[in-house]
């Protein structure tokens, strides 16, 4: 997969390097030089230039990428110009940060084909982590359901997957358990590495720093964080 992350910023720094180590070839954009210095040997290509000017956009073969994201939050006016150049130039599909309702609007209008809104979901992740200090990342995929990873810790412990009866109590499914496991260097030291297992069995032991993965309704979610919250 090809990606254009344009705006080098602390959200969109941060979005460029976590494709490029999730696998896909991201072109960098910015047009503050010290930005795309700093990013540069973290992404495929970065590169210094104006956004808003069509042959720069076209000098990097724009029209190729499968996705472009407009992570520009200081700006409107820019990033407003950029998903416009975007669509123009034939960018299929153009994620766009938002800061405001009426910039949320006109992104639509002008084409943009997701919306994120960076701050209200923050507020969301700072919430869940207060109410469940135990999750460690959540997922919301679709309206009132979630994958969340978190660590089930005491309660839990030492039970297989079959007596811990999250299913049955929970009407939770667990999808993939994450294991620290010891094993020695070739300097023979002691250390540990994290195996995921992606297709738990029923007789798989739960210990109490395994991280699990369960997928289900936030009503059943939250039934399980009570129930964490007083063991």
């Amino acid at each position: 997969m090809l990606v254009a992350v344009i705006g080098l910023g602390t959200f969109g720094a941060k979005t460029a390097v976590g494709l490029f180590e999730k696998g896909a070839e991201v072109i960098a954009i910015d047009k503050n030089d010290e930005l795309v210095d700093k990013i540069k040997d973290r992404t495929t290509h970065a590169v210094s230039l104006d956004v808003t000017d069509e042959r720069s956009l076209r000098s990097v073969n724009i029209s190729d990428v499968d996705t472009a994201v407009v992570a520009i939050g200081d700006n409107i006016q820019m990033s407003i110009m950029a998903v416009t150049m975007l669509r123009k130039l034939g960018v299929g599909r153009v994620i766009a940060r938002a800061t405001s309702k009426l910039h949320e609007h006109v992104l639509h209008e002008i084409g943009a084909s997701e919306i994120i809104k960076v701050e209200e979901e923050m507020g969301e992740i700072v919430a869940s982590k207060i109410i469940a200090p135990h999750v460690l990342q959540r997922y919301n995929f679709a309206a009132g359901y979630s994958i969340v990873e978190l660590k089930l810790g005491k309660k839990f412990e030492g039970k297989t997957l079959v007596e811990s009866k999250i299913r049955q109590n929970y009407s939770l499914n667990i999808v993939a358990l994450q294991k620290k496991v010891p094993y020695i260097t070739e300097d023979g030291k002691s250390a540990y590495r994290m195996e995921i297992n992606d297709c738990p069995m029923p007789m798989d032991i739960i210990e109490s720093d395994d991280i699990v993965v369960l997928v289900g309704s936030e009503k059943n979610f939250n039934k399980l964080f009570a129930d964490l919250e007083d063991a």
